[in-house]
């Protein structure tokens, strides 16, 4: 069945461009590795919460925009496999690709994980 990575992350508003090249040179590793697709989302209309919300959960800050990302690959072995592929691709190393030598988000602050997909209309 269908795996997801989902990710949300803070990334200051200034970097969109960057984050976006970031994004765009990842994908094609990505896909050559495995994953069907990616999509990059940046926040539109993301409120802050009382108790919980994607701003507080990334610890957001003023001058930072919330994303969301999704990976869909086509089960959780061919992610497993493809991760491991895509860490180990030289084209993913900060010495091959100026894109990645200097991160566009704090990675700490990244929510990550992988989901089985229950429910596809």
């Amino acid at each position: 069945m269908t795996y997801v990575d989902g990710f949300v992350l803070a990334v200051p508003t200034a970097n969109k461009e960057r984050y976006k090249q970031h994004a765009e040179t990842a994908a094609v590793v990505f896909k050559e590795h495995g994953a069907l697709k990616l999509v990059e989302c940046w926040g539109d209309d993301v409120p802050d919460g009382d108790v919980t919300s994607f701003p507080m959960a990334v610890k957001c800050q003023d001058d930072e925009t919330v994303c969301f990302s999704w990976i869909l690959w086509p089960s959780r072995e061919v992610r497993n496999q493809g991760m491991a592929a895509v860490m180990a691709d030289p084209r993913m190393q900060p010495e091959a690709n100026p894109e990645l030598t200097e991160m566009p988000f704090d990675g700490q602050r990244m929510i990550y994980g992988g989901f089985d997909m229950i429910v596809e209309v």
